[in-house]
């Protein structure tokens, strides 16, 4: 997990929160991720899994998608990131870390090894308001 502690004015300040990022001009989802994990972590993925698809709505802004993957096949030494601080930390301690609301879910989707799905996520005020899963209010 990434603590969002270095940069100024991030909306993610002192969240923990995975990492990624925005696709670059010619990026498919799977060339994104693998740069990403690379640039952030130092990790270079031998697997993955796409699991979902994230709508974050927020506050008047224009719609943010999140492209959900998985691994546990990697290799590499872990570095440091500009972004934060890395960890590894345990499933059960999540929660007791700072994070956005709606991670809860899809951690819990993707824990209980759901099908793809797609989940979107209302904030307002920094606080989720509605959550929307496969079509379906939760």
């Amino acid at each position: 997990m990434l603590h969002r502690v270095s940069k100024k004015n991030d909306i993610n300040h002192d969240k923990w929160i995975g990492v990624g990022g925005h696709f670059e001009r010619d990026e498919s989802p799977e060339d994104c991720l693998l740069r990403e994990v690379k640039e952030e972590t130092g990790l270079t993925l031998n697997g993955y899994r796409f699991r979902g698809i994230v709508t974050f709505i927020s506050d008047g802004s224009e719609a943010e998608y999140m492209c959900l993957y998985t691994s546990d096949d990697f290799s590499g030494t872990l570095i440091d990131c500009d972004e934060g601080k890395l960890e590894w930390i345990k499933k059960a301690d999540f929660m007791k870390l700072e994070h956005w609301e709606g991670d809860a879910i899809f951690l819990k989707l993707i824990e209980e090894d759901a099908p793809f799905f797609s989940l979107k996520l209302v904030y307002t005020n920094g606080r989720l308001v509605e959550s929307v899963l496969n079509g379906r209010k939760l």
